[in-house]
């Protein structure tokens, strides 16, 4: 029984309330960090794939390949993924996707201080992650490769959400990296959203030419806490209005910056 009320309690720390970077400790962090439900789903999946790698190992070398690529193949992807998905039109242009945009990053955008947005969707981060991973890690392993893959992947997303995390949090790292691309990534929700889509890795911006290190390249943008959907696109496009409860002072961003 007490198992079973640690384990509701757990899930009603997120439930109960919720959590704003911007007052929040480090430690604070931590706890909440450990708790939610997806980075505790991907340590979970990234064990078992260590076991199942385990039960079928194709050798060092190939698990040293597939380990290595899919740490290489993870920031593209993911710039890819930030910048022509997250940050295109047409999902919130479609009403079967509009709810799916909103969650994934418009509110994230809308409120940069909320814990609870700031994470991936794991119904939409996951798949992501096997499909980046495991055809790859197939091919060149099998069965034990594709769930080398899918390890790292998760593992990788991990340390990708906590320093993402850190990214927003009321707190100067002591880290030289840490504080660079928290200063990157804090141009990306104040400065421009069409710049640094990196969150732990700006080489793509650098090769596409979105790399924006001291906010001297990309003017200020009107639209960086609505990513473009403005009063005239809701009118057009009303689905994330409707699940959002409107636009205009009520939003998410100005209850926040307004605390």
């Amino acid at each position: 029984m007490a198992e079973k009320d640690s384990l509701f309690a757990r899930f009603g720390f997120w439930k109960s309330r919720k959590h704003y970077l911007n007052k929040m400790t480090l430690r604070e962090l931590i706890v909440a960090y450990f708790q939610y439900y997806a980075i505790q789903a991907y340590l979970a999946i990234g064990t078992v794939s260590l076991v199942v790698l385990a039960m079928n190992f194709p050798g060092v070398v190939p698990t040293l390949i597939v380990v290595g690529l899919s740490s290489l193949a993870y920031p593209l992807a993911w710039y890819l993924l930030h910048r022509y998905i997250l940050h295109g039109q047409f999902l919130y242009r479609m009403p079967l996707t509009a709810p799916v945009w909103k969650r994934i990053h418009y509110d994230h955008h809308q409120d940069p201080y909320d814990l609870e947005v700031l994470f991936g969707a794991l119904y939409t981060t996951l798949p992501t992650v096997a499909i980046v991973t495991m055809p790859m890690g197939w091919l060149i392993g099998g069965i034990g490769g594709a769930f080398a893959g899918l390890a790292t992947g998760v593992f990788v997303t991990c340390f990708y959400e906590f320093c993402h995390c850190i990214q927003h949090l009321a707190y100067k790292p002591k880290s030289e990296f840490l504080k660079r691309i928290k200063k990157w990534h804090m141009s990306h929700h104040f400065h421009n959203e069409n710049g640094n889509f990196g969150i732990t890795n700006y080489v793509w911006d650098r090769a596409f030419g979105t790399f924006d290190p001291e906010n001297t390249v990309l003017a200020k943008s009107p639209t960086v806490f609505n990513l473009g959907y403005t009063e005239e696109e809701a009118v057009k496009y009303p689905w994330v209005a409707r699940v959002s409860g409107g636009l205009g002072p009520a939003t998410p961003r100005e209850r926040r910056i307004s605390d």
